[in-house]
């Protein structure tokens, strides 16, 4: 039986494949799972990823351009681009706990990503959903 790593890989798969174009990646998700024998619980996990990641996709883009600093989005690599992509999905909508989905992430990278990835990953990760100190705010518990 597939492990919740095992499904999350197969998810960074299916959003890698649509980040290219595409599009009708998931008429073939079913077989795609399966032939990475991703089934059952697992399986309805790993399309409830899939599904909500990209119905959420400009959300999460956004919330994930937020944290770039100095990178430009258009530039990171799709691998890099799903992983965070996933990641920032089930932080921010699932509302799995964030050391949990970084870990996995992190060890996502390490995977399949290059050697740079699971710290920039681990960086931008920990930034998504945790809320923005206003400057207003600060000034105000210096009087």
């Amino acid at each position: 039986m597939a492990t919740r790593h095992q499904a999350r890989r197969a998810v960074v798969g299916l959003l890698y494949a649509y980040d290219l174009g595409n599009d009708g990646i998931e008429k073939f998700s079913e077989e795609i799972l399966e032939s990475d024998k991703i089934r059952n619980k697992q399986r309805e996990f790993s399309m409830r990823l899939f599904k909500g990641t990209i119905e959420n996709l400009d959300k999460i883009d956004e919330e994930i351009q937020k944290h770039l600093e100095s990178w430009d989005y258009s530039k990171i690599g799709k691998v890099e681009k799903a992983i965070l992509r996933l990641g920032a999905y089930e932080i921010l909508i699932e509302g799995t706990d964030r050391p949990i989905i970084i870990n996995e992430a992190v060890e996502l990278a390490k995977e399949l990503a290059d050697e740079k990835s699971p710290q920039f990953i681990n960086g931008v990760l920990d930034a998504v959903g945790k809320p923005v100190a206003k400057p207003e705010a600060a000034s105000n518990n210096e009087e």
